[in-house]
């Protein structure tokens, strides 16, 4: 298996315990206020993971346009986790999470319109059965 088959495992498995220990953790706070600590530890952890590894020796390598869009993707980051802790706040975690997962047909669709992808059948139809699988997720019975 290809190593960055298992980055996206861990990323997706990781990325469902946010949902669980969101929901149970925004019980009784704000969830903005809950999005900004979570974003303060996030920060503080990759602070140290950083540090630890030595990266800060590579700040100098980043280039202006380089930067411009790190900032731009945290910036879109900081709003994802932010409107997705205002849905958590009151929505079925499930829920939120299969909508929340709609994502890739967005970066299907801007990585068409922005990077010049070509789309396949495949992507296609696995977009569309995304879509579908979240639809049917959050139908009220």
């Amino acid at each position: 298996m290809q190593l960055w088959i298992i980055y996206s495992l861990l990323s997706a498995m990781f990325a469902g315990l946010v949902a669980i220990f969101g929901k149970i953790g925004l019980k009784d706070i704000d969830s903005t206020l809950a999005t900004t600590v979570r974003s303060f530890v996030m920060a503080l952890f990759l602070f140290f993971v950083s540090l630890t590894l030595g990266k800060f020796d590579l700040i100098g390598t980043i280039k202006n346009k380089v930067l411009f869009f790190i900032v731009l993707s945290g910036i879109a980051g900081a709003l994802s986790w932010l409107f997705y802790f205002f849905a958590l706040k009151t929505g079925v975690a499930s829920g939120v999470a299969a909508i929340d997962r709609l994502s890739v047909v967005f970066v299907v669709i801007f990585a068409i319109l922005f990077l010049g992808e070509k789309l396949s059948w495949q992507t296609a139809i696995g977009a569309l059965l995304i879509t579908i699988g979240a639809v049917i997720m959050v139908i009220k019975k």
